[in-house]
């Protein structure tokens, strides 16, 4: 029985179209690139240009306080705590910016580019820088003592149960409740002389005793925040398969539920860590923090006021300097937030 060719045509055009459709369609497979969490991660966050641009701030302010202080000090040819005496005029009101003044220990004319800081005459452009290296010292050093102790106890408090998350779990409650204000006065007018002078040769006088201050009462949030993580995961089937593996409770929680508190750990320390720069600035325009002659924000924020009507942006630079440093770490851990958990944006 013949067939004709013709009945043919259809059926092949079709097999043919169906191989075109199916290169095409491979084609296109083979160009879809595997993506992992991290990469995800990266890809939400840097389309998320204000904190994008709050990382670029950040990383300008450190340079600037930290190589860039010590070389305007180099360039200008005096340090923070330089003494000028013709930086105040007879009414004991400092000098404006851009003011050419005598250095005492030189005798040579230098440039004061912000003015005096007050009526003694020291450089409020050089005092901005050394007190960001204070204010940034104490808010990053604290961050790391809280999150430390409080994703530690955290953790533990979490995965055990029992009578040791009672145990933390009161702890906790005792520290919230402490009247942490009063205890900073007393410790300030009693051993705070003696600790302000623990250095470590790197810090400034001050510090450490605020980052003491700050860890203390700074670990139960994280830990509280960590706990019901680890509460969460716990119960999860990998932590179960290590367990049945025979896996310590000490590998299971550094090697199993750490990695996955990564993202709050990251965002949360993001966002105290303005909460310390505002706490330093507070303590120390009390003069409770950071004591004269070592510059930080809040004690030139106390001293400005005085001025307020003949040189009044002498409360504008670390006005400015505190409110814009805070506001560049806040967006940086919503931006992180968002990154970490796209379904909190909706």
């Amino acid at each position: 029985m013949a067939t004709d060719p013709r009945s043919l045509e259809p059926a092949a055009a079709g097999a043919a179209g169906g191989t075109l459709i199916d290169a095409s369609l491979e084609g296109e497979l083979t160009k879809v690139k595997a993506r992992g969490y991290w990469e995800q991660v990266w890809i939400r966050f840097k389309r998320d240009r204000v904190a994008v641009a709050s990382i670029f701030f950040i990383v300008l302010l450190v340079v600037a306080c930290f190589p860039g202080a010590w070389l305007a000090s180099k360039l200008l040819g005096h340090g923070p705590n330089t003494l000028f005496f013709d930086g105040v005029d007879e009414r004991l009101t400092p000098v404006g910016p851009w003011s050419y003044v005598t250095n005492p220990n030189t005798l040579e004319r230098d440039l004061l580019v912000l003015g005096a800081d007050g009526s003694l005459g020291r450089d409020e452009f050089l005092r901005l820088l050394y007190g960001g290296r204070v204010s940034l010292q104490v808010a990053v050093f604290s961050t790391i003592g809280a999150m430390s102790l409080g994703v530690l106890l955290g953790a533990v408090a979490g995965y055990y149960r029992g009578w040791i998350d009672t145990v933390i779990s009161r702890v906790i409650e005792i520290t919230m409740a402490f009247p942490a204000l009063l205890f900073i006065i007393a410790l300030a007018s009693t051993v705070g002389s003696r600790l302000d002078n623990v250095t470590f040769g790197i810090f400034a006088q001050g510090v450490f005793t605020l980052v003491l201050v700050f860890t203390v009462f700074g670990w139960f949030y994280p830990a509280r925040i960590i706990r019901a993580q680890v509460l969460s995961l716990r119960e999860k089937e990998f932590v179960e398969a290590a367990r049945m593996i025979g896996a310590s409770d000490a590998r299971i929680i550094r090697s199993h539920l750490l990695p996955h508190l990564v993202a709050p750990i990251i965002v949360y320390s993001t966002l105290i860590v303005a909460g310390y720069i505002l706490g330093e600035a507070g303590l120390s325009f009390l003069n409770l923090g950071i004591k004269l002659p070592t510059a930080s924000w809040g004690n030139l924020l106390a001293s400005a006021p005085e001025y307020y009507t003949a040189q009044p942006w002498l409360m504008l630079w670390p006005g400015l300097a505190v409110l814009l440093t805070t506001l560049a770490f806040n967006l940086l851990g919503d931006g992180l937030r968002d990154a970490f958990d796209p379904r909190s944006t909706h």
